[in-house]
């Protein structure tokens, strides 16, 4: 029978229908090529560095470099100055200024984040938080995000392992929505809802997938997609910019091996990876608890979820559970 499930830290409703799983359709399958380690026409391979706009960060600082940012070649927003309100009567605009910086993982072409070393991937992590806190140090900038996309489905055009950071001068209007919901959740309960959320699926444990030292990974009880899995803090933390070294070598342990249950469960899908978190000025900072989520594209939203803004999910959160566990297991 199917359920409709809260996500308590949304207040949105989701469907949760595992019997539609075994209706008719032809899935999307796109077979990933070999990769050579390196590729002479890559502009994000080592020896190409001038095809990229100027690096603002590299590490080391000098030598062969481990991780480079550069700014986007095709930046939805950028440049500074002022971002002034216009338009006529409910037609707004503003200057499309902001930041949009792309964060070259490794210098190897055919590296993906499950097979890199605990090394390499916490270089990325710690390279996220410096260039998220230096974005948001910028006048006038009043959010930043820090995602992946994994694979074709999920909206990559380069194969070579990279990820982005994209600053805005607004508020985003999904996190807009999460600190609402979680400032209203704290002024009635007085505690974090993400707090509770973590002491419930840790006692619970159906849902969860693994625990490091500062960082639990699981399935929320609600979740929108199949196999969505959220990785979080188990200290309360707002902002992703206020980890410490030892969080992000935690966090990059972690998330290593969920992405290596994720390949070996569900078949090696496209996903993205993406921060909720909320700005240190924006935050009410004992209320809201920042995540990284990774959201395969197992599914594509159709004329109901586009219609009415409410999900379909057609693998219980239980059992993707239960298959990330075992796959862990078997690393």
């Amino acid at each position: 029978m199917s359920t409709l499930r809260q996500d308590p830290t949304t207040r949105q409703w989701v469907i949760l229908a595992p019997r539609r799983a075994a209706r008719p359709h032809e899935p999307v399958e796109l077979p990933r090529s070999t990769l050579p380690e390196r590729d002479e026409q890559c502009p994000f391979c080592p020896g190409n560095e001038d095809q990229t706009p100027p690096e603002v960060l590299r590490l080391p600082d000098d030598g062969a470099w481990r991780v480079r940012v550069v700014p986007n070649l095709y930046s939805a927003l950028g440049g500074d100055g002022p971002a002034p309100r216009g338009g006529a009567g409910p037609f707004r605009e503003m200057p499309g200024v902001g930041g949009h910086e792309v964060v070259i993982e490794t210098p190897h072409h055919d590296a993906r984040p499950d097979e890199m070393s605990l090394r390499e991937v916490t270089d990325v992590l710690r390279v996220w938080r410096r260039r998220y806190l230096q974005l948001l140090a910028r006048p006038g900038i009043r959010a930043a995000v820090a995602f992946k996309n994994f694979g074709r489905l999920a909206g990559t055009s380069l194969v070579h392992p990279h990820s982005q950071i994209l600053a805005t001068p607004v508020l985003l209007p999904r996190m807009q929505q999460r600190l609402e919901v979680a400032t209203r959740y704290f002024d009635e309960n007085g505690r974090c809802v993400y707090d509770e959320v973590l002491d419930a699926e840790r006692a619970a444990g159906t849902r969860v997938i693994a625990e490091g030292e500062r960082f639990l990974a699981f399935e929320p009880f609600a979740s929108q997609t199949p196999f969505e899995t959220w990785i979080a803090p188990t200290t309360h933390r707002s902002s992703f910019g206020d980890i410490d070294d030892g969080e992000t070598r935690d966090l990059a342990r972690v998330l290593r091996r969920v992405l290596a249950a994720l390949r070996r469960a569900a078949g090696d899908p496209d996903y993205n990876l993406v921060v909720f978190s909320a700005p240190p000025s924006e935050s009410d900072e004992d209320a809201f608890h920042w995540t990284l989520r990774v959201l395969p594209r197992l599914s594509t939203p159709a004329g109901f979820e586009v219609g009415s803004g409410m999900s379909i999910n057609t693998v219980a959160p239980e059992d993707a559970a239960l298959a990330l566990r075992e796959a862990a297991r078997t690393e």
